[in-house]
């Protein structure tokens, strides 16, 4: 039977994938949509939000900005989107911003890149989910009460459908964001027509409020203001770079289906972006940073929704079937936003892997061909911020945002490096005007970024961006310290150009003994078989008595090797072996040391406490020891006839069993060994070091 733990794995994750089924995961524009762009759609959700509640600092008058700073994201989304349709071209191989820096601006870049990317998408995942706790919460009191351990269990399931592989999460995503796309449309259009075509007087619930101004803006203040409220609102822009980082994912052609992706993606936003603020100004919404401050006169008990929940109870009514659907969808929509972080994260972190600026193991795909590590990864530093702020979006979003525009700004920059030196060599005259047109696009595109960026920096710096910027410098001197170190590596084995290893002058065996018994025999039998120059036997000297009893029992065996045995003032086995191992060796540097270590082979977990301790201890330490070969020699005990490996195997993989193994009866003897010579009694044995030296 398999394992309990194996049994979860397969049933919260199914069952693993073969390595040639990888092409069957490509995705087709409708899936990759919902995968690659919920992020950006996903925005309309709270975007409107922070620029409502960051102009009612100034007072009610001051919403009649917000069509303007609306206008203005839009105009920077449309020239992102046109800006990334020339690198996802140009780049199909996934890298996205970071290979487009490092190509064109140096490694460093790249790595300056990839640190502002990976920050901005822990920083999604934990602005989405915090959003749609608070949505969600808008209509159902309960989630309003439990926000952090909503959210938190939401990224919990948002980990387990993305272990699951990517075809699979993309489909389960489809249908909420459709979903939340024709709901979204449908209010704006609903509420339009019935203003414009049928003429009705639509108010919000928020309309009557009387709200006063925090402070007294006018002046450079005012500017101040409109310049945070900006920055606020282009959070709808987070997530437009996934998809140049997930060209990959989809099917043929790649670069043209993400292209038309990104289109589909920056002409939904934006009509939902600009539908939203221009509603809520015909509807009279009022959205304050302090409603316990700033509301002067409402109803008794008035408790702020969302601008979408009250769009919707404006437009649909309040307590209607619509409006519970419509803060469902949006709810759902902010909780699957977090996907893209999920799809571009460990992409990007097996791209860095693969390029030695992270562990390798993010370079490696799970059992669903998902890479899994960059996914828990992920997870983990997500729940970490949501518990950390309470999951309260005002205070997340002013860490957003920072690092996305980081990468849209040097990326946009490393596109016009990239034009120009294409330009140098390209001839034809065609070619040249696509060019010389994509370099207009990503020249406009960087000197737009640049100055959002700029106005990023400058308005939420104190508020908090502070800490993102920590985190990007933190994660940058991380990467280049661990590139250091697989460079390093790389220099220490690599072989010398000429001349042969030099082989070792001679080899001494060190069998450790602890009694005589048949793990001891099998050690014995082995070290003699590999036919060292010199072998002995050794012992620790902990307990008097044993040891009488040892050397009484080996010379009653007449065992044909010497034993050796180290007095231990103190009782410690591991700094008197240590010391035996290093005399040995010390009279030749070419000499090897090969020491013979027994360990026995358990079926049960718990009987791994029980043994083996000496044994670890003594390997972990040996291990550093240059010219010393450690050797562990397995004695398997009864308990391991209960783990039938062929069974095990074929309920992992479904497939039939990998490797030698026998097809009979399970495995439950242990493995042939050389027999010992005569006068050494049985076969077998390899000392374990425990028995009383545990």
């Amino acid at each position: 039977m398999a394992s309990p733990t194996s049994l979860l794995k397969r049933l919260l994750l199914g069952r693993p994938f073969r390595s040639d089924r990888l092409q069957h995961t490509l995705l087709p524009k409708r899936i990759a949509l919902p995968v690659f762009a919920s992020d950006a759609l996903s925005s309309v959700a709270y975007a409107p939000d922070e620029i409502l509640l960051t102009l009612s600092i100034a007072g009610a008058s001051a919403y009649f900005f917000s069509p303007w700073i609306a206008l203005a994201v839009v105009v920077v989304m449309l020239t992102v989107v046109a800006s990334y349709r020339q690198n996802v071209h140009a780049y199909p191989s996934g890298g996205g911003d970071y290979e487009v820096a490092t190509v064109n601006l140096g490694p460093k870049f790249g790595v300056g890149v990839a640190s502002a990317l990976l920050v901005d998408y822990v920083l999604t995942v934990a602005v989405s989910v915090s959003s749609g706790v608070a949505n969600l919460g808008s209509v159902v009191p309960f989630v309003a009460t439990h926000k952090v351990l909503i959210a938190v269990l939401a990224v919990v399931l948002l980990t387990a459908v993305n272990l699951r592989g990517l075809r699979e999460s993309g489909t389960a995503f489809a249908i909420p964001t459709y979903g939340f796309v024709i709901v979204m449309l449908g209010m704006l259009l609903t509420g339009l027509f019935r203003v414009f075509v049928l003429g009705d007087e639509l108010r919000a619930p928020s309309a009557d409020l009387v709200i006063q101004a925090e402070h007294s803006v006018t002046g450079f203040a005012l500017v101040f203001l409109l310049l945070r409220t900006f920055s606020s609102g282009a959070a709808a822009l987070t997530g437009v770079e996934a998809i140049s980082n997930g060209v990959p994912a989809f099917k043929a052609p790649k670069s043209r289906n993400a292209a038309t992706t990104l289109l589909l993606l920056g002409t939904i936003s934006v009509s939902m972006l600009v539908g939203i603020i221009w509603l809520a100004r015909l509807t009279h919404l009022q959205f304050v940073e302090d409603p316990g401050l700033q509301i002067v006169s409402g109803p008794e008990g008035y408790v702020q929704k969302t601008v979408t929940t009250q769009l919707g109870e404006t437009v649909f009514g309040a307590g209607s079937i619509l409006l519970y659907v419509l803060a469902g969808v949006t709810a759902l929509i902010l909780f699957l936003a977090a996907n893209t972080a999920f799809n571009g994260f460990p992409v990007l972190g097996s791209i860095l892997a693969q390029d030695r600026y992270l562990p390798r193991q993010f370079h490696t795909r799970g059992d669903r061909l998902a890479f899994s590590n960059g996914i828990t990864f992920l997870a983990l530093f997500a729940i970490v911020l949501i518990v950390g702020f309470q999951a309260e979006v005002t205070k997340l979003i002013q860490l957003y945002i920072v690092g996305v525009f980081v990468s849209f700004t040097v990326s946009q920059v490393g596109m016009i490096r990239h034009w120009n030196r294409h330009l140098r060599t390209e001839r034809d005259p065609e070619a040249r005007r696509r060019m010389h047109r994509s370099r207009a696009i990503n020249t406009f595109g960087a000197g737009l970024t640049g100055a959002v960026l700029v106005i990023v920096l400058i308005t939420k710096f104190l508020l908090g961006a502070w800490i993102a910027i920590a985190a990007m410098a933190v994660i940058y001197v991380l990467m280049l310290a661990i590139r250091r170190h697989y460079d390093r590596i790389a220099v220490e084995l690599t072989p010398p150009d000429e001349g042969r290893a030099v082989l070792p002058a001679r080899n001494h065996a060190i069998v450790l003994v602890s009694k005589v018994h048949q793990p001891t025999l099998r050690a014995i039998a082995y070290a003699r078989a590999t036919r060292p120059d010199t072998l002995t036997a050794v012992t620790v000297n902990v307990d008097e008595k044993d040891t009488r009893d040892l050397q009484a029992d080996w010379e009653r065996r007449e065992m044909a090797i010497p034993l050796t045995v180290i007095d231990s003032p103190y009782r410690e086995i591991t700094r008197p072996i240590l010391d035996f191992v290093a005399s040995t060796r010390r009279k030749s540097p070419r000499d090897v040391v090969t020491v013979f270590i027994p360990e026995y082979v358990v079926g049960r977990w718990w009987e791994n406490l029980l043994h083996n301790q000496s044994a670890l201890r003594l390997k972990g330490r040996l291990l550093f020891e240059p010219g010393v070969m450690v050797v562990s020699v397995p004695w398997q005990l009864a308990s391991t006839a209960s783990k039938n490996l062929d069974r095990l195997d074929a309920a992992l993989s479904r497939t039939p069993a990998r490797g030698p193994r026998s097809t009979g009866s399970p495995l439950v003897a242990a493995p042939p060994v050389v027999s010992a010579p005569p006068g050494e009694g049985e076969p077998g044995g390899s000392p374990t070091m425990e028995n009383t030296r545990d």
